[in-house]
């Protein structure tokens, strides 16, 4: 199984993974969560079926199934992810939670004994 480059940016909302996916449909992509915080992104570039009297002379281009996993930090927001495949990129990304409100001081109510 091939390992896919990939980069990802953070902004102040969100988290993008991108990566080059040249040839794919979207439907030989995968993009999963697993585990509650384990992005996946999985596919599988097929071989061309070769057309009579053709044969290859080189072969470079990687063909078979390919992975990546990425823990996501605990901002990210797992029911808000989007993914979009356009010029052979795909791009997912994944909104970050807001952050947690400041814990505002608790007054306890003294008593007199």
């Amino acid at each position: 199984m091939a390992a896919t480059l990939a980069d990802v940016k953070e902004y102040p909302n969100s988290y993008t993974f991108i990566v080059d996916m040249p040839g794919l449909r979207s439907g030989d992509i995968k993009v999963q969560v697993e585990d509650g915080n384990v992005l996946v992104i999985s596919g599988e570039r097929k071989r061309e079926e070769e057309k009579e009297g053709a044969k290859y002379v080189r072969m470079e281009r990687r063909v078979g199934k390919f992975m990546r996993k990425f823990v996501l930090p605990e901002n990210a927001n797992t029911d808000k992810i989007s993914a979009v495949c356009q010029d052979g990129v795909l791009t997912v990304t994944v909104e970050k939670l807001p952050p947690p409100e400041p814990k505002k001081p608790k007054t306890i109510e003294v008593k007199i004994a």
